[in-house]
Parts: structure tokens; C-alpha cells; sequence
């Protein structure tokens, strides 16, 4: 077996499927949709595993899987699906001025598996010339009638991207989607989780919400023990241990690390004989170091260091351990990707850190506070996501995104 089919951060894990822990999630996702007519929302952190487990519980087969990205209008939203299933869309039809007779055509279409959908096209007609005018297809009906009936669900990944007046809309025909029997997931991130519901209220008892969070250690090291074991591979404890600390919660992080640690290494497959990997600290950095080129946060990162444009008074400067002078917001930066890495940092825990690389003299109070918030303005407008939260009623910086924290911690240019 070869090591990518092994540990596949970018793919739908086999060997490496761990999912004990989230068994009684699976049952209440499979009950709920077995009622016919449900949405679920799925509710949990970026890279916790939301996709992976909606895969593995329902099966890809099963899904119309789409994602809320780039959604401009509602109708987007509906083509991506009718789009995923094969359903011709009627954009236009024909009419002329006479309109004399009337006419009635339909368009069919579909893939294997579904019900075939009909759009029905109808005008007038005479000797006139003819002229084509566009028309706006009824999405609904459309979706039910490929979809009542069987066995599909319909997987909105990302819905938290979609913009709120359009969420609303959506929410909608949802609502009346349901109700003709049609199955939906939704998946979005903890802060989105009740977006569907203040969409449309009337959700609210017909919907089965799971809550998700980042993964622990012990699960994480399940992934490596897993696949280094397919591999005819022992790699040390230690090592595992590092991984899962490193990976942040996130079990894609985890596949990743595992992957680069068999490309360092130069493992390809499984091992004729068992073989034994014993990585020194100066392997496990590498290997750090190659992970996180894999996700540019640089933009991020090079705003998060900077702060905002200085206006009037220069920023106080303090003296770190290492020599260097520098003003709160590269002192916030290195403090957060101190060890032991952390996604969650009340303001006591990093004013400790921050004092950790100081030399002597360090900020605190106002001048932390408010530099977190200016921070985490910045890195999201400079990622175009939630990757950074304070939280000023409980003094708390909240690292949305592990892959951040892991590029903090070992991106070249952190």
C-alpha cells in the first residue's frame, strides 16, 4: 500500500478513518434523516472533520455535495445542485406576437440514480416570427421532483460563506423543501451554527443540530497508529505525540504531518519487514516546517506582525530575550506561537507569554487588549475569513483556524 493511499489529508481517509469517538453523532445524523423531510446543521471548527464525517455516515454515493462559496445569489445556490444531479435548466422559451395557438413542450433530464426532472416550456404561437424570452425556472419544484422520494441528501458545505440576505432566502425553500420530503445537511463553522435557523424561524423543531469540536491528542495519535501500522511501520511515541500536540485539534493537520514525516523519511509504501522510525527533534521541525508551506498565511501573518497604520505617537517598544526591540504586536505574535501551542489564550495566559519573551518591560492592559482586537481585524480581512476572534467581554483571543496557529509556529516567515 503505498503512503499517500495511506494518510490523505486532502482526501476522504480509509485506512486512516478514525471515528469512534463521534459514533452516537453518526446514529442521531442517520436517525434524523431517516424521518424523511430534515435538515441538519453541523456545526464545528475549520479542519475538525465536519466533511469527512457526513462522508464516511452517509456515504458519498448518497450525497448532492455542494459547497456555500461564492454564492452571489440564491439561485446559485439551487444550479450547483441541479447542476451536481444533471437536471437541464429551462433559461429561456418562445413566443411570438400573433398569439394565436397555444403550445406546450418539456424539457427532461437527469442522471442515473434520480428521478427524472420535467420543466415545463409554454408560449403561443402563430405564422409571426418568434422571439425568445427568458424565464426564471422553479428551482422548488424542480428539486422535488428529482429528489422527493429517494434516497439523496443534499450537503451544504460552507454554509456560513453565503451571505446573510441570501441565507434567508435559501432558508425558504428549504422550508418548503422539506416538507415534500426533500433531506438536507448543512455544515458551517460554531460561530454560524444557528445561521439556517434565524434565517427562517419556522426550522426551529425540524432540525437536528450537531455540535463539533477540534479533536484530542488521543484521537489524533489513533490516525498515526493507524496508518504507520498499514505502513509495517513503528514510529516512536514520541513522535506521535508531537504530531498530535502540533496538529492543533485537526485531524487533516494530523494526516499531513504523517505524510511529510513518510516523505522525509523516504518511506513509500508498506515495508517488506517491519521497520522502525525513530525521529530526532531537528526530523520532527522538518517535517513541521515542510507542513506548513502546504497553506499560505502570509498575508495574515505579515498584517497580524505590523498592526495598523501608525498615526501620530509611535508605538511603545520593548527589549526581548533575544535582543531585538520591538512594539506589542511581533511581541503578540511571538507570544502566541510560544509553546505548548494553544487555539484558546485567555488574557492572563498571554500576558504570561508575552512577559515570557520580554526581557524586562512588557505591554499589558489596554495596549494588549487593544492590539488583540486590532489584530484579529486584520488577519480576517487579510484572509477573507474568521481565522482570528477577540473576545473583549471575556478577555479571550480565539485562533479559529489550526492551520494558522501551525503557520505562527513554523512558516518560514513567522
Amino acid at each position: 500500500m503505498k503512503r499517500a493511499e495511506v494518510f490523505t489529508p486532502n482526501q476522504l481517509p480509509v485506512v486512516t478513518l478514525v471515528s469512534e469517538h463521534l459514533l452516537t453523532k453518526q446514529k442521531q445524523l442517520q436517525e434524523h434523516l431517516e424521518q424523511g423531510g430534515a435538515v441538519v446543521a453541523i456545526s464545528g471548527p475549520s479542519k475538525s472533520g465536519k466533511t469527512v464525517f457526513v462522508e464516511t455516515t452517509l456515504g458519498q454515493g448518497n450525497l448532492v455535495q455542494v459547497t456555500g462559496a461564492n454564492i452571489g445569489e440564491a439561485d446559485d445556490l439551487w444550479r450547483r445542485i441541479l447542476s451536481a444531479i444533471g437536471t437541464p435548466i429551462p433559461a429561456s422559451k418562445t413566443t411570438t406576437a400573433a398569439d394565436e395557438a397555444t403550445y406546450q413542450g418539456s424539457i427532461e433530464g437527469g442522471v442515473p440514480g434520480f428521478g427524472k426532472a420535467t420543466a415545463a416550456l409554454g408560449g403561443k404561437s402563430s405564422n409571426a416570427v418568434a422571439s425568445t424570452v427568458d424565464v426564471k425556472p422553479d428551482y422548488l419544484a424542480l428539486l422535488v421532483k428529482e429528489l422527493r422520494g429517494t434516497e439523496f441528501v443534499v450537503f451544504i458545505d460552507d454554509f456560513h460563506y453565503i451571505p446573510e440576505a441570501i441565507q434567508t432566502q435559501i432558508a425558504e425553500v428549504i422550508k418548503e423543501a422539506i416538507r415534500e420530503g426533500l433531506k438536507f445537511v448543512l455544515a458551517a463553522v460554531p460561530y454560524h451554527a444557528d445561521d439556517v435557523v434565524i434565517a427562517n424561524a419556522d426550522l426551529r423543531g425540524r432540525m437536528l443540530k450537531l455540535d463539533f469540536d477540534y479533536w484530542d491528542p488521543g484521537e489524533l495519535a489513533k490516525i498515526a497508529e493507524k496508518g504507520f501500522a498499514a505502513l509495517n511501520t513503528t514510529v516512536t511515541n514520541a513522535t506521535v505525540t508531537a504530531f498530535a500536540t502540533e496538529a492543533g485539534g485537526s485531524p487533516q493537520l494530523m494526516q499531513a504531518l504523517c505524510l511529510n514525516l513518510c516523505f522525509e523519511v523516504d518511506l513509500r509504501e508498506t515495508a517488506p519487514e517491519p521497520m522502525q522510525v525513530n525521529p530526532n527533534q531537528q526530523l520532527i521541525d522538518t517535517v513541521c516546517r515542510r507542513t506548513a508551506n502546504t497553506n499560505d498565511y502570509s498575508s495574515a501573518i505579515r498584517v497580524m506582525k505590523e498592526g495598523p497604520k501608525i498615526r501620530g505617537t509611535e508605538r511603545n517598544s520593548y527589549l526581548l530575550k533575544d535582543g531585538e526591540i520591538k512594539d506589542v504586536y511581533p511581541i503578540l505574535v511571538r507570544a502566541i506561537s510560544s509553546n505548548p501551542p494553544e487555539l484558546t489564550l485567555s488574557y492572563p495566559n498571554l500576558l504570561a507569554r508575552i512577559a515570557s519573551v520580554c526581557a524586562k518591560d512588557h505591554p499589558s492592559g489596554s495596549s494588549v487588549t487593544g492590539a488583540c482586537s486590532h489584530m484579529a481585524e486584520l488577519a480576517n480581512l487579510a484572509s477573507n475569513a474568521s481565522i482570528l476572534e477577540w473576545d473583549g467581554t471575556h478577555d479571550v483571543l480565539d485562533i479559529r483556524d489550526p492551520y494558522l496557529l501551525f503557520a505562527l509556529r513554523w512558516a518560514e516567515m513567522a
